[in-house]
């Protein structure tokens, strides 16, 4: 399916260094994706290189980074970017993949099985009920990929992040303008940003990793429910 002596290539141009077990593991992914794709629309993206460039190296970009490790909750994870590529690279990781549409989550659950991944989680759950339940406060680290404005995305994810953890958000060439906007809200939610680290994709894409830490406890206000939290985004 994917070229793996490509894709090997790639990442160890980013210093990301991939054993054959693990390249064998992201061929096999890339072929279930495409192939369950066909049933459950999962992604737009089905082209050998397109998936090894902004599927796994992007994800593999956020795995590499040092703070990702003990537990993860990866929010609105879709087929599994970054948080099945970061399991594959980091097989440690404790990881909690939250999605809440069940064709997804039977897909996850189907790769997981497929690729012999143990210790991850699944929770069919919205990020913002989900806080209001056992996964607040639960967790190292919570990354997100897509999923919303980091204005809005910080509501999603800073209440699931412990005292001390760490959110993440994979941004592309507006991480700038979002963090900008996003300010105000990490701070009310018990967090800090830390700083923006930056990428380009083999393709010429930018992609950018926000860095928040949580350094307090999120307000019990916080989150507020999904239609007030996209309507007015905390500023």
């Amino acid at each position: 399916m994917i070229d793996k002596s490509r894709l090997e290539e790639k990442c160890g141009q980013q210093g990301i260094l991939l054993t054959g077990a693990q390249l064998d593991q992201l061929d096999t992914y890339a072929q279930i994706l495409v192939e369950y794709n066909e049933k459950v629309n999962l992604t737009a993206i089905v082209d050998p290189e397109g998936i090894e460039d902004k599927h796994f190296l992007d994800s593999l970009l956020f795995a590499q980074q040092p703070e990702v490790a003990g537990s993860m909750i990866d929010v609105g994870c879709g087929a599994g970017f970054p948080g099945l590529v970061t399991k594959i690279y980091k097989p440690d990781l404790d990881l909690t993949l939250m999605e809440p549409t069940g064709k997804r989550v039977e897909f996850l659950k189907y790769a997981c099985e497929t690729l012999g991944l143990k210790g991850v989680s699944f929770a069919k759950e919205r990020a913002e009920e989900a806080a209001r339940k056992q996964w607040r406060e639960s967790c190292d680290i919570v990354s997100a990929r897509a999923v919303a404005a980091l204005q809005v995305l910080a509501e999603y994810c800073l209440p699931l992040a412990k005292v001390g953890g760490v959110f993440i958000a994979m941004k592309g060439a507006s991480a700038k303008e979002e963090l900008a906007a996003a300010q105000g809200a990490i701070g009310k939610l018990g967090g800090k940003y830390q700083e923006t680290r930056s990428f380009q994709l083999p393709g010429g894409d930018a992609r950018s990793l926000v860095v928040c830490k949580k350094i307090s406890q999120t307000p019990t206000a916080y989150p507020r429910n999904g239609g007030k939290i996209a309507k007015s985004p905390l500023k």
